[in-house]
């Protein structure tokens, strides 16, 4: 059936616009800069169950089943998923394991049931509770949930395991690959705006809705970052108190403390991009030779041994893309406080809008070398035949990945779009201001 028209705010210009009704597999953008408000999907919310529940399956069978087995000088190692976290903790580097483990194992884990549990409420004749919170929960690990970049992560590890020793793959690989390609079609088929207009019709609302939704602007109407839904905070308590009726999320007009938040981050992830560069992120010793290696030093390897397209994808990954993202949100913040000028606040507003979600999607696959340090120093641990251990220049890498994660959550691209309205306004003042002097004189 097709959906309802709906006011909706979007969130990467600030611009309020009325989305018409929709059949299924239809897209609505925004018409000024280009960013989707509203994508349906053909039968939603059963394709989206069937494959998130096919997920949990493959996934359990990641974590449960031997992932690879090296052997070299008559000595065997085998590995699951959690020996990584496991052995990254037992040479003291248990911040980074604790991000691995989270990131492979609770993050996926907690959006698998999350989802399952809310698509299974919506169909029971009495719904299950508290759905609207336990899908909040679900999005939000989803940000986190890591699994196509650890099937890369993996597929690097294997390429250099089978230099140092015979490497079998286990069944765990297999459930990865599929995992990856479910994960990815699951996100693909379900439509968020279905399930909370399914959760609304199901009566679990945070606060009673509008008989009638509306369709047109009011002044103070702001549009939830969370559920999509436009409402006026007035109507629902005090400005800083206000919350949407329909999922509960706080409602901010704008991302509170987006620019200072977001230049912090940014700064300290540019400071241990110095020590992730610097210290040695793994060492390799082979019949008691061997030396720490750097991120640098590892793409070198890699090219020294005629691997260029794996040299290539991790030089991208683990150089190019933290170097892109520091670059782009420090491009986007200047952009957003040079109000000065016409030119520093309204030029490429749209091309920069599309950069900031680039930058959002694209910082996840610097884990690439995380994920694979993390399974090589599990695998590789043969004594004095041969023995990879991760280094402290890991810990500052993971640092630099999570915090430009936080950075790109954290920054508002609307306020790029406020600065250039503003910008407009005061060169429209100053222009009158000095025709009148010019008329005068």
């Amino acid at each position: 059936m097709p959906t309802q028209p709906a006011l909706r705010e979007c969130f990467g210009c600030g611009q309020f616009q009325l989305v018409p009704a929709l059949e299924p597999d239809m897209r609505s953008d925004c018409v000024r800069c280009g960013t989707a408000l509203r994508r349906t999907r053909r039968d939603p919310l059963n394709r989206a169950l069937a494959l998130n529940a096919t997920g949990l399956v493959l996934f359990s069978i990641v974590w449960l089943a031997m992932m690879m087995k090296v052997s070299t000088a008559g000595i065997e190692h085998t590995a699951q998923m959690i020996s990584g976290p496991v052995e990254l903790a037992k040479h003291g580097l248990w911040p980074l394991g604790l991000v691995v483990f989270f990131t492979t194992a609770i993050a996926p884990a907690g959006k698998f049931i999350g989802t399952i549990y809310v698509l299974v409420g919506l169909r029971m004749r009495e719904p299950l509770p508290n759905l609207g919170g336990i899908f909040l929960l679900s999005r939000k690990l989803g940000i986190w949930a890591m699994l196509e970049v650890l099937l890369l992560g993996v597929f690097v590890a294997y390429t250099k395991l089978s230099d140092l020793a015979h490497v079998e793959t286990g069944m765990a690989i297999y459930a990865l690959g599929l995992l990856s390609v479910a994960t990815v079609w699951a996100d693909t088929v379900l439509d968020p705006d279905a399930v909370w207009e399914a959760i609304e019709r199901r009566g679990q609302t945070h606060s009673p809705m509008p008989e009638v939704a509306p369709l047109d602007f009011h002044p103070g109407a702001i549009g939830c970052e969370a559920c999509g839904l436009v409402s006026v905070p007035v109507a629902h308590g005090a400005s800083h108190e206000a919350k949407c009726p329909r999922c509960g999320s706080k409602l901010h007009a704008r991302k509170s403390g987006s620019l200072h938040g977001t230049w912090a981050f940014v700064i300290a992830a540019a400071i241990l991009y110095i020590p992730a560069n610097y210290y040695p992120v793994l060492t390799v010793v082979q019949l008691g030779a061997g030396q720490p290696a750097t991120i640098m030093g590892g793409v070198e390897e890699l090219l020294a041994s005629g691997m260029y397209p794996l040299a290539l994808l991790v030089f991208f990954a683990s150089v190019l893309v933290p170097m892109f993202k520091l670059i782009g949100l420090a491009i986007m913040l200047m952009a957003t406080m040079l109000v000065t000028t016409q030119m520093g606040a309204s030029v490429l507003l749209p091309q920069r809008t599309k950069l900031y979600y680039a930058v959002a999607w694209i910082g996840r696959w610097s884990m690439v070398d995380i994920f694979m340090e993390s399974l090589l120093g599990a695998l590789v641990q043969f004594g004095s035949v041969v023995t990879i251990e991760p280094g402290v220049g890991a810990v500052s890498f993971c640092g630099v990945v999570i915090l430009t994660i936080f950075a790109a959550e954290g920054f508002d691209p609307r306020l790029m779009w406020d600065a250039a309205g503003r910008n407009a306004h005061r060169s429209s003042r100053i222009g009158r201001q000095r025709t009148s002097q010019d008329s005068a004189a």
